[in-house]
């Protein structure tokens, strides 16, 4: 079964998938975020257990807010969720509940645009908020999680749990760093990540050759970069094609976004690698808010804490950092605009 249509026929599709008997698999489209969209093939226990073991980690009665794409693998486990916990998703086109208990899913551009009152009128980032702040717990992924959103969202009394994962680990499988039940993690060459246990995807469809290179021995092999701690913790580092070779020197680009996002005169940052004839690759920065016509100033601001190598050759600014349905940067369009500039 594809995923497809609006959020309520998701709902229905979802219904009767669940009741049926096991054998039908379920096709969730990727947002091409980074290149081609892929069609991840799913079978019906993996979506159980990643369901079951996101209860288990963080609780709450059942209910789940939808404030992201349906048809997207974090919109399906939201809906999801409060399908198999025997309640009734309340969906995007709905108002948040008024009491507490319930759970959502955001990524964090959309909790930065609720705590800084960006992208929506006072009243309705007040209103939406209020709700955060209701919630027994908002996951966040889709993307990094930059300590100083992490800290305001705190401040701000909005309990935040980052997750990791992809639709081939049937959304999040990593809470805060720390593996789902069943999950196991490990590290390979240039610390890619690899992923095994229940909620693993059965390859994609249509694509026998993409399936054979990414699932290898009953391990997922992502294409993000990371390192476990002695804890067995995982820190991403980012994806291991955000690290630019630039000059002969390996930057890692969502460091330099990290850093960028930290200057008190930018809003939003973005940074990605492009073909240069000189250096083999520059690193360009996106930037949102006042400081995104200071090159100078940015180029020292991440002097200051990283090599000089690190710091980006162009820095475009935007009035707002492009985005996919799902809330991801656009990355395929930002290399566009650093070649229209």
């Amino acid at each position: 079964m594809e995923v497809a249509g609006e959020p309520r026929a998701v709902v229905e599709a979802l219904r009767g998938w669940f009741a049926g008997d096991g054998t039908e698999r379920l096709v969730v489209a990727t947002s091409g975020s980074s290149g081609r969209p892929k069609r991840v093939v799913l079978p019906r226990a993996a979506v159980e257990a990643s369901v079951a073991a996101s209860h288990r980690r963080v609780g709450g009665d059942g209910r789940w807010v939808l404030r992201l794409p349906a048809t997207y693998v974090a919109g399906v486990q939201v809906l999801s969720r409060a399908l198999l916990a025997g309640t009734e998703p309340v969906l995007d086109e709905e108002p948040w509940p008024d009491d507490s208990g319930w759970c959502t899913s955001l990524v964090p551009t959309q909790l930065h645009r609720v705590l800084t009152g960006s992208g929506a009128g006072e009243t309705d980032a007040a209103a939406d908020l209020a709700a955060l702040r209701r919630a027994h717990v908002v996951l966040l992924g889709g993307g990094p999680v930059d300590p100083a959103l992490r800290r305001a969202a705190t401040d701000a009394g909005v309990r935040v749990v980052a997750t990791y994962g992809a639709a081939e680990t049937a959304g999040g499988c990593v809470y805060d760093g720390v593996p789902l039940d069943g999950v196991a993690l490990a590290t390979g060459e240039r610390g890619r990540v690899r992923v095994a246990g229940p909620t693993l995807f059965e390859g994609y469809d249509g694509d026998p050759a993409l399936t054979a290179e990414t699932l290898v021995d009953g391990w997922y092999l992502t294409g993000d970069a990371g390192r476990l701690d002695e804890d067995g913790r995982l820190q991403v580092l980012g994806r291991l094609d955000d690290v630019v070779v630039s000059g002969g020197v390996n930057v890692p680009g969502p460091a330099v976004a990290a850093r960028l996002r930290a200057h008190p005169g930018v809003e939003a940052a973005e940074v990605v690698g492009v073909p240069d004839p000189e250096w083999g690759n520059r690193l360009v920065a996106f930037v949102v808010g006042e400081a995104a016509h200071d090159v100078a100033a940015l180029r020292a601001w991440v002097v200051a804490e990283h090599p000089r190598a690190w710091a980006p050759r162009q820095v475009v600014a935007l009035d707002d950092v492009p985005l996919l349905p799902n809330g991801k940067p656009d990355r395929v369009r930002l290399r566009e605009l650093a070649g229209e500039a």
